[in-house]
């Protein structure tokens, strides 16, 4: 099968600017573009095998989010939030320059897209009117279709007090074996998979570092993660639900029936709330589907060929 191509994109931050990697698969000079965002502390290899089934039909980007994979880390980890990958995703698709954009985001990289939804939404009305002086409307960017994997404007406390208790710790493993077992072990939501998948799921999330396996990102992540409150959750999700009513374009949710982030009652309101959103549930899945296997890769290839 075909590699990916390895690029990148500087980006800025108040502490400086750093690269983002991103792999990318299909013809570079397709402008139908969908981009594939990671959760928390995983990367853009986890899409794979999606990659695989839609390259033919659109460039698709799966970017390092900063402080993973082959990304650069951050001098400042107060950086590790929605804010500042939101400004460096808006910085990648200016590079791309779409026609189409879709996007398939697993947990983080959903709330990105929620995130980028509020931004773009607040600026289209607060954005002075230079009338036929200034750009045309319609010049903007705009999902075309969404895929949200396992994530909503509402998570459970209980499911991201279970992410934050491992994403800070760094282990050494003195093989790769040791470091798919201990993937294994934090990643039960993943449900069942083969030998060979774990190791797919493992492959790109831990490097070989002298004779160690050590992990691929940035463990001081989690220093803003702990920061969080029951009251500064509940800020930011009136502000996501805010972005996700906001959004026009068709929206198709995955989730996990043992999904402990995004429970039933979530999603049956985000379905309540947007009336162009969809679900499919996978079952003897927690957080998140993984996206590996033909079962849960088809009705996304379905949904994003429909239009």
């Amino acid at each position: 099968m075909p590699e990916p191509r390895l690029e990148y994109v500087m980006c800025a931050s108040p502490a400086g600017t750093h690269r983002m990697a991103y792999w990318e698969w299909g013809d570079p000079g397709n402008r139908d573009v969908l981009l594939c965002v990671h959760g928390l502390t995983r990367t853009g290899r986890d899409f794979d095998e999606v990659a695989k089934r839609l390259q033919h039909r659109f460039r698709v980007v799966c970017p390092d989010v900063v402080g993973r994979g082959k990304s650069d880390w951050l001098v400042n980890p107060a950086g590790y939030a929605v804010p500042q990958y939101v400004a460096d995703m808006l910085t990648l698709i200016a590079r791309l320059n779409p026609v189409r954009l879709d996007w398939l985001g697993t947990s983080m990289g959903g709330l990105i897209a929620l995130g980028l939804a509020g931004v773009l939404a607040m600026s289209a009305v607060q954005r002075p009117d230079r009338g036929a002086f200034g750009l045309p409307a319609q010049q903007t960017i705009r999902f075309n279709r969404l895929v949200l994997n396992d994530v909503g404007p509402q998570l459970n406390i209980a499911g991201l007090s279970r992410i934050v208790e491992y994403v800070g710790k760094s282990p050494q493993f003195d093989n790769f074996a040791q470091a798919v077992e201990y993937v294994r072990s934090v990643s039960e939501g993943f449900g069942q998979h083969s030998p060979e998948q774990w190791e797919q799921l493992t492959r790109y999330v831990f490097n070989r570092q002298g004779d160690h396996w050590i992990k691929h990102y940035d463990v001081r992540m989690a220093e803003p993660m702990a920061l969080q409150n029951e009251a500064s959750v509940a800020a930011a999700e009136l502000v996501l639900w805010a972005a996700y009513q906001s959004i026009d374009a068709p929206i198709l949710l995955i989730r996990g029936q043992q999904s402990d982030l995004l429970s039933p009652e979530t999603a049956a309101e985000m379905l309540a709330r947007n009336p162009h959103a969809s679900m499919v549930e996978f079952p003897d899945v927690g957080h998140a589907p993984t996206l590996l296997v033909d079962e849960q890769i088809e009705p996304i290839r379905q949904f994003l060929l429909a239009a």
